[in-house]
């Protein structure tokens, strides 16, 4: 378990989920001594800086007039072989199946026919699974790319099960949860200065964060804060950008409420906002984890969220914040309000709130990973050590 590994992570490197885990996992690795080596078309986002023992490998697809569209996957494959030869990875670990699980299969055999075997282990982080791997067009893939895979994991029970009734999985599925990113809000305690930029007058605070998709029913968030304006001063803070922005902002001026609502667009450091926030509106269809609820939890920020999904592996019903089916507009409403109105049952939600966040770590997570890793390795010797008695 000691020795340390040379990994290359693949991962988008946008502000969503699946690449805000892969990076942070890849620096925490990189801080127990691990090389690690992440290979994307840009550099993550949430990679800044030089990070000792991380490397970045660019993916550029090159452009020809022969093809309407840079044959990305097949960069990625030739620069998943090429670093592995030359930095001498010990594995792959891909985030989010599309197209990365199956890019690493490529990878893989490829490196084998030369006499090297880097085990691929994927990681399923949602809507590779629940929304685009279900499509009928990448369906084949992702299934071929999970039971290909050295080692697969989920980011939550809901996860693993929704993949095994979706799929004909014939491989193991790891859990491992998502982890808080560390010092999220380390460096921008809430101080009364900050939250009068937003609350001059001493509203409180509600905030959203996603990618204005309508899978996120960002509508429902403006319904609710609208019911809780009506009963005491409010202001909403929007962290995003999205295919439904244009449709919220026209909600805003239809209902009058844009001087109480503020678009802020997309935030590295989101931290920075949920440290001043009372409470986070999370009204999706369906999501996997739900990663932005823990990372307001870690701000000490209770959350009134939907009921689906691994949203209840997360939030604690009465405890850290409150569920309601989807689209319950009044339901969430009232609880928004029970919260609000009472200062002393807010700050021990607020604490509640911190405490379950410490359970999801990732000085509690990265160790799972490692010995994930290690387990993969040892089959894979012990695989080598069957082959050579034969």
């Amino acid at each position: 378990m000691d020795k340390k590994l040379n990994i290359g992570i693949v991962c988008y490197p946008t502000f969503g989920g699946s690449g805000v885990i892969a990076t942070e996992l890849g620096i925490g690795l990189a801080g127990q001594g691990h090389q690690i080596h992440f290979i994307t078309y840009d550099r993550p986002a949430r990679l800044t800086g030089m990070v000792h023992n991380v490397r970045y490998h660019e993916v550029k697809p090159t452009a020809y007039p022969l093809f309407d569209y840079s044959p990305y996957d097949s960069a990625l494959v030739s620069k998943m072989v090429d670093t592995a030869k030359y930095e001498k990875l010990d594995l792959f670990h891909v985030h989010y199946a599309i197209p990365h699980a199956t890019a690493g299969y490529l990878a893989h055999q490829i490196l084998k026919a030369d006499g090297i075997d880097v085990p691929v282990i994927t990681t399923l982080h949602g809507t590779d699974i629940t929304l685009v791997g279900n499509d009928p067009s990448f369906f084949n893939v992702v299934e071929f790319g999970i039971n290909h895979s050295a080692g697969v994991t989920t980011v939550s029970k809901f996860l693993k099960q929704k993949t095994i009734e979706t799929f004909d999985v014939k491989n193991h599925i790891e859990v491992i949860h998502n982890f808080v990113p560390p010092h999220i809000c380390a460096s921008t305690p809430a101080r009364e200065e900050e939250r009068k930029e937003f609350a001059p007058k001493g509203e409180k605070i509600l905030v959203h964060i996603s990618n204005f998709r309508p899978l996120k029913r960002v509508e429902d968030v403006l319904a609710v804060f609208e019911e809780v304006r009506r009963k005491i001063p409010a202001k909403l803070l929007l962290i995003g950008d999205g295919p439904d922005r244009d449709k919220l902002e026209n909600y805003c001026r239809q209902k009058k409420l844009c001087k109480d609502i503020s678009f802020l667009g997309k935030m590295a450091d989101i931290g920075q906002i949920l440290c001043i926030s009372d409470l986070m509106l999370l009204t999706s269809v369906t999501e996997s984890f739900g990663l932005v609820l823990l990372e307001a939890m870690a701000c000490g920020t209770p959350v009134i969220t939907t009921d689906v999904g691994g949203i209840p592996e997360v939030n604690i019903h009465g405890k850290t914040g409150f569920m309601a089916p989807v689209g319950d507009i009044k339901s969430m409403s009232k609880y928004a309000l029970s919260l609000l109105e009472n200062k002393p049952l807010l700050e021990v939600f607020k604490k509640q709130a911190l405490e379950q966040a410490n359970a999801f770590t990732l000085d509690k997570i990265l160790p799972q990973y490692e010995a994930f890793y290690h387990s993969i390795l040892l089959k894979k010797q012990q695989h080598f050590g069957e082959l050579s008695t034969r």
